[in-house]
């Protein structure tokens, strides 16, 4: 089993609906934040490169739901590297439900992103940041 990335998070009752359950977009709004944290806590350095000319733009994302979160859940988020290619991430991402006597996975996504280099009016494809791909090879699926 790959080591994960893990981000918790205590659902809130603006990320429902009116049916009570949690609204999908929002497993993918998790998506970002994890790979954000994970960010902050591995790679501060291509975080810096964001404020100059570094992109990274997300190129596809998907969420598979099993089952449902509701308002007051704790979802873990684990985050791990699908692959790693030329200018491009994949990143795999299970959630979980905490709480339960074991964990419940309650869906499944991945997030692939380009590396881009922001020249005059447009971008262009870079290498992934050193840093990152260090960064990310230990949580290798």
């Amino acid at each position: 089993m790959a080591k994960t990335f893990d981000y918790r998070h205590i659902v809130p009752l603006e990320e429902t609906n009116v049916v009570g359950n949690v609204y999908f977009t929002n497993y993918l709004r998790w998506q970002g934040h994890a790979r954000e944290r994970f960010l902050m806590d591995h790679a501060p350095g291509v975080l810096s490169a964001l404020r100059a000319d570094l992109a990274l733009v997300t190129v596809s994302c998907h969420c598979d739901y099993f089952h449902e979160l509701y308002a007051a859940d704790t979802v873990e988020v684990r985050m791990s590297l699908g692959g790693a290619e030329g200018s491009r991430v994949t990143m795999l991402f299970d959630y979980f439900r905490l709480g339960e006597p074991l964990p419940q996975l309650v869906a499944k996504g991945s997030q692939t992103i380009a590396c881009m280099r922001r020249d005059g009016p447009g971008m262009q494809p870079v290498p992934i940041p050193s840093e990152l791909l260090s960064a990310l090879q230990p949580y290798s699926a």
